[in-house]
Parts: C-alpha cells; sequence; structure tokens
C-alpha cells in the first residue's frame, strides 16, 4: 500500500505516467481479491467537479496501460459532504483538486473511512488539494501569518490568515503543493518557524511523491521540498537531493 501525492498539474495524457504507479497497485490488490477488474473511486469537489472527475478517471483508464478499470465517479458540491459509500468497496481511492478547505470540508466526514481502507491496503492517490488533505494537518488558502504576507497574494486585496485543519492522516507531515509554480515554498517555511507545522512536504507541479513501505519516492519533472525546524530556525531540502 502507497499514498500517491501529486502537486497538481498534471492533466494531460502526457502526464499519465505520475499516476501509472498508483494503477498498477489497485490492479494488484483487484487480482488477490479474485477480481478482473480493479474498482477505483475518483473523487472531486471542484466547481467543475463532475468534467474533472471524469478527467482524472480518463488519465487514470490511460496510466493503467491496457488494464481493465471500474471507475466509482463522485461529483461533489460545496458545502456537502459526500456519501458514506463513496470510498468503500474499491480497491483504490483518488482525490482531485481544488479549493483546499471545500474539499476538506467535503471528504471529513469520510476521513474515517479512508484511513480504515488506506490501512488494510488501498493506494490514495491526491492530486493538488486532494495531497494537502492527506497530512496529519491540512494547510488552508491563507497567505499571512500574523498578518504578514508569506506567500504571493493579489496585490487588489488582502489576503487571509493562514489556518490549518486536521488532515486523513495518511502521513505524519503537513503537505504543500503547486510549490515551485506560485512561489508558496516561502509560506512553509514561515509556517515552520512559527511553529504551526512541526515539518512539511512541498511538491511542484507535475511532480509525485509517493510514500510506501520503502520509504519515499519521488518521480516527475520537479522537486519535492522537505520542510523542517530546527533549534536555530527552519532547515529546507530536497527529497532525494
Amino acid at each position: 500500500m502507497s499514498i500517491h501525492l501529486i502537486g497538481g498539474g498534471a492533466t494531460t495524457s502526457a502526464d499519465a505516467p505520475l499516476h501509472a504507479s498508483f494503477v498498477r497497485e489497485a490492479a494488484r490488490r483487484a487480482e488477490a481479491a479474485g477480481r478482473e477488474r480493479a474498482r477505483i473511486a475518483v473523487i472531486s469537489l471542484h466547481p467543475e467537479a463532475e468534467e474533472k472527475a471524469a478527467a482524472l478517471g480518463e488519465l487514470l483508464v490511460g496510466a493503467g496501460g491496457g488494464a481493465a478499470i471500474d471507475l466509482k465517479l463522485t461529483a461533489g458540491r460545496a458545502g456537502e459532504p459526500i456519501a458514506q459509500d463513496a470510498v468503500d468497496d474499491v480497491d483504490g481511492i483518488a482525490v482531485g483538486g481544488g479549493n483546499v478547505e471545500t474539499v476538506r470540508a467535503g471528504l471529513e466526514p469520510v476521513f474515517d473511512r479512508i484511513r480504515r481502507h488506506v490501512a488494510a491496503g488501498v493506494p490514495y492517490l491526491g492530486v493538488s488539494a486532494g495531497a494537502m488533505i492527506a497530512g496529519e494537518r491540512s494547510l488552508g488558502s491563507g497567505t499571512r501569518i500574523g498578518g504578514v504576507v508569506v506567500s504571493p497574494e493579489d496585490a487588489a486585496e488582502p489576503g487571509e490568515e493562514l489556518e490549518l485543519d486536521a488532515g486523513i492522516g495518511l502521513v505524519d507531515v503537513t503537505i504543500e503543493v503547486h510549490v515551485a509554480q506560485r512561489g508558496v515554498l516561502s509560506r512553509v517555511i514561515a509556517a515552520a518557524e512559527a511553529g504551526l507545522v512541526t515539518g512539511a512536504l512541498g511538491i511542484d507541479e507535475r511532480t509525485a511523491l509517493i510514500v510506501g513501505d520503502g520509504g519515499l519516492r519521488v518521480e516527475g519533472a520537479g522537486n519535492v521540498w522537505r520542510v523542517l525546524p530546527t533549534d536555530s530556525g527552519v532547515l529546507v531540502s530536497t527529497v532525494g537531493g
């Protein structure tokens, strides 16, 4: 069982290889259960949820290299939790992007279910916001800490204070995404310096962090940044670097 976290941006057929190891794991689980076709829950709480769920499903089919997959698509709505059985009886769980607060709120009622399924061997794939909510604590979309700007924001209007909520808890650190592309490495550094997080991993777009029994593996075009508070400040390095 592995946790597959993609930092966003991987939306075209050329990005299918980033999803391939997740699909292979789901297929192996289905085979072990005696099923010919892997069943994968694909969940979107994006404003265009139906379109985004279908697009992520197509990417997973493309990543399967011809493997037979049954998709269980769920298109959620802001302010409404997804159905309790959306993640049940499947060989893989994939959660797409969107506004992180909306995605977290919609999935929160099934956090316990997701944790149980993953502990039982179901692989998890999180893309963008779906990756952010996988951690012990989930970053919100704020750009300020103590009123001080810590990441880029719209010059026309003040940003909001950064808040953290409970995540699913599939990994024991906080996850940031779109790091290089949106210039948000400074946000997790500031959060670590302020004691809001005890450790974080920031994932660039078109980059996958795979957390499994063998440790951490990075695939794709960018970096995964490790941010750790120390007695003298904050240590920043790249995973595998």
